[in-house]
């Protein structure tokens, strides 16, 4: 793509949102490898990046890439001064008497402004323009409450534009351990995710049904496309590592309403005989489920923990899917186990468990952020809380 006009202001009438070419993709991608390729070469991050188009969530119009250019050059012979991608999710809000509405909440991801383009206002430009066209997009589908983010770079850049860093942006992490296979707790495969990811939905519209002292609550549903797209992108990832795909998406244990379950996905940064010493590689947890947990799927400010003792086979459930974790972890040489947001209840349980676990506080790096939409395309004067700030809403 050789430019030949001058590259305008960042506040230039001449930029505008678009959507790039096929050309254009690929240039994007093999710009972006060297950020973000992970174990992958370049030409095999480029194949991962075309096939991330055709899953769950991506696929049907679910993803749509945008582009900040300049409108007086054509297609392929245009600069990209910065480019995203939006992921359209199902959502629900709900009011303090318990009045639930579907709606979108449009994920952004993989913003990238070219480093000779850094520095000039372009990336806040993409991502105003960005705010006001999200508002609209694709009401085909629902009406949209918002746009979230996972910023890389901290809390105060994506502020700026509206963005705002959750409140709460913390996990628990695990070592991997090795371990005999566990009898308490069996495999989830995934024929098996679609019945688990339904029973879940229910349980979360149930509680957003429910009156809460909480003016506004939002959720991203965590539905099936959204463990398709993370486990597809994993899939590709270790057939090209180890030659195989991991059957092993999760684990359940526990008797029918009192069951606990986790959905996870392989993640590598590096190459595992090339760790990275900054982070590690990690077996994230999608989503961990807890029937019978009252503070789950509620905002986590204010609430009373239930008495302990009344959870006794949720807390041997809990552990042993938690070491299936660390199993797997270990298996598939992962450094760590990351279980994003737990409920009160999770986070007491496991304290009780006897699990080596810390408690990190991301301030850098995952940085959940988002920006509520007001009826006229801006911000709300009132923030919602996010409910289930969990590891499966990042893209």
């Amino acid at each position: 793509m050789e430019p030949i006009l001058k590259p305008p202001n960042s506040d230039s009438p001449d930029l505008y949102l678009s959507q790039p070419t096929p050309e254009e993709c690929t240039w994007i991608w093999s710009t972006t490898a060297a950020s973000w390729k992970d174990s992958l070469t370049v030409p095999l991050y480029i194949a991962e990046a075309q096939f991330l188009t055709t899953v769950p969530l991506a696929k049907d119009e679910g993803m749509t890439t945008w582009v900040l250019v300049d409108k007086r050059m054509p297609p392929n012979q245009r600069q990209v001064f910065c480019s995203c991608e939006s992921f359209r999710k199902r959502s629900l809000i709900s009011d303090e008497k318990g009045s639930v509405e579907e709606g979108l909440i449009h994920g952004v991801a993989s913003v990238f402004c070219p480093e000779e383009f850094r520095g000039r206002g372009y990336g806040t430009r993409h991502m105003k323009e960005l705010a006001k066209v999200l508002h609209g997009w694709q009401s085909e589908y629902g009406k949209s409450i918002g746009s979230v983010l996972f910023s890389d770079i901290g809390k105060k850049y994506y502020a700026t534009m509206g963005w705002l860093p959750n409140p709460r942006n913390g996990h628990l992490t695990f070592p991997p351990v090795k371990m005999e296979k566990l009898t308490s707790a069996k495999p989830v495969i995934e024929s098996e995710l679609e019945v688990l990811c339904l029973k879940d939905e229910a349980m979360i519209y149930k509680a957003m049904a429910t009156p809460s002292t909480v003016q506004k609550r939002v959720v991203i549903l965590p539905d099936l496309d959204h463990m398709l797209w993370h486990i597809r992108k994993e899939d590709f990832a270790t057939n090209h590592l180890f030659g195989k795909k991991a059957q092993v998406k999760g684990a359940i244990a526990g008797s029918p309403g009192k069951q606990v379950w986790a959905v996870w996905t392989r993640r590598y940064y590096n190459r595992p005989d090339h760790p990275d010493e900054e982070g590690g590689n990690v077996l994230y947890i999608l989503r961990l489920v807890v029937e019978g947990d009252d503070t789950a799927n509620k905002p986590h400010e204010g609430q009373t923990l239930p008495p302990i003792d009344a959870y006794v086979e949720q807390a041997m459930a809990l552990k042993a899917v938690l070491q299936v974790a660390q199993a797997e972890a270990a298996e598939w040489r992962l450094d760590h186990v990351n279980l994003w947001e737990p409920s009160p209840l999770v986070q007491s349980l496991v304290g009780l468990s006897g699990l080596d676990t810390t408690w990190v506080e991301r301030q850098e790096f995952g940085v959940a952020s988002a920006y509520w939409f007001g009826e006229d395309g801006g911000t709300v004067d009132e923030v919602p809380i996010w409910i289930n700030n969990e590891h499966y809403a990042w893209c």
